[in-house]
């Protein structure tokens, strides 16, 4: 009985590492035509490039090269959601010559030797403004197009202050203001949802981490499991209706063709080792983004979900009431949390479509 149960162990471990095999070629894939041609003008590629000193990863994706050019700023820190991109295929590449790069430190940039105190706020905006005239050189654009998402919008909105010459435009998906006060909103408001359905386990593994009561006490929360797990449960976390961080978030990553097995365990490496110890974890809470940048030269567009407290909607969009800006939107996504550009693909199209690529608002909430 027992051999037989070993081998239902093993058949079941070499099933799921062929999957795994399978799923990890590291290729990238291309854009094809009907008649499975690669589509002329199309790009489909991973490159490293030297940013800052450090070789770091890029996805690079056009159906045709010559269409505007648009950065896309993960956030994390040191967590890529490009696999998020593969899984949903939310269609920037169909305006965009759309760049997703892997920040320093996280996946197809992750190197061991990268000094932990070149994690921080002002190394990774340095790096973006980088990664930006490397786009422009080679693509020979005056201007690029700027997108991020949560962790990467302090550093993407900082760079498009510093050099705005280099922007067309900006747009924030779960733009951070001030997220030691989203975090108090967040945790308060977990604790109300669990008071009410009497998760008394919830309720007293949220007790070790009271971000209500100290400054200090922000970062712990935001590392912990219960956070991520909490807001997951409530619909208020990654998507509205990813109430499971394994089959919404690890299974993917493990799936996503565009990593080779070793790039995979790196972006789970960089995760656990980065977050815990990146300076720019401890920076996220004392940035006061509406303080640091009231001004933007550019059109600027704020995406949020209506039910996105893991980046607070009601603090994006107060800020953007008080940003001068030539251009400004603000898009409530009703049926989407933290990710609109995964939950709701069609309307943040139209919003590109119709409003970022001709500078204008009509869109946006009245």
């Amino acid at each position: 009985m027992m051999a037989i149960l070993l081998l239902i162990i093993l058949g079941g471990l070499l099933i799921i590492a062929g999957v795994l095999y399978f799923h990890s070629s590291g290729n990238p894939g291309q854009y094809l035509d009907k008649d499975g041609k690669p589509i002329i003008n199309s790009i489909f590629e991973k490159i490293f490039v030297t940013i800052g000193g450090v070789k770091q990863g890029l996805f690079i994706k056009s159906k045709d090269f010559n269409k505007p050019v648009l950065l896309y700023v993960h956030g994390g820190p040191a967590f890529s959601n490009y696999f998020l991109f593969e899984k949903y295929k939310p269609g920037l590449e169909d305006y965009f010559t759309v760049c997703y790069w892997d920040q320093r430190g996280g996946g197809l940039s992750y190197r061991s030797d990268i000094p932990i105190e070149s994690m921080s706020f002002e190394q990774l905006t340095a790096d973006a403004i980088e990664v930006t005239n490397y786009l422009r050189h080679r693509f020979a654009k005056e201007k690029i197009y700027l997108m991020a998402h949560s962790g990467g919008t302090p550093i993407a909105i900082q760079a498009a202050a510093t050099a705005p010459q280099l922007y067309k435009a900006y747009i924030g998906m779960g733009q951070i203001t001030r997220q030691s006060e989203s975090e108090r909103i967040a945790y308060k408001f977990i604790v109300e949802q669990y008071t009410k359905t009497g998760n008394k386990k919830g309720l007293k593994e949220l007790s070790k981490y009271p971000v209500l009561t100290s400054d200090t006490s922000f970062t712990h929360f935001y590392k912990s499991m219960i956070r991520d797990q909490s807001m997951h449960e409530l619909g208020i976390g990654t998507m509205r209706n990813m109430k499971s961080i394994f089959w919404g978030v690890f299974i993917p990553v493990w799936m996503c063709n565009a990593y080779t097995i070793r790039e995979k365990i790196n972006i789970w490496v960089s995760k656990f080792t980065f977050i815990t110890r990146a300076k720019f974890v401890d920076q996220l809470f004392t940035l006061d983004i509406p303080v640091s940048i009231p001004t933007l030269d550019i059109p600027v567009y704020f995406f949020s979900g209506k039910y996105d407290l893991t980046v607070n909607v009601d603090l994006s969009k107060a800020y953007l009431g008080k940003l001068h800006a030539p251009v400004k939107g603000f898009y409530t996504f009703e049926n989407s949390a933290h990710s609109p550009l995964f939950e709701e693909p069609l309307r943040v199209k139209e919003i590109i479509e119709k409003d970022v690529l001709n500078g204008k608002n009509s869109l946006a909430d009245k």
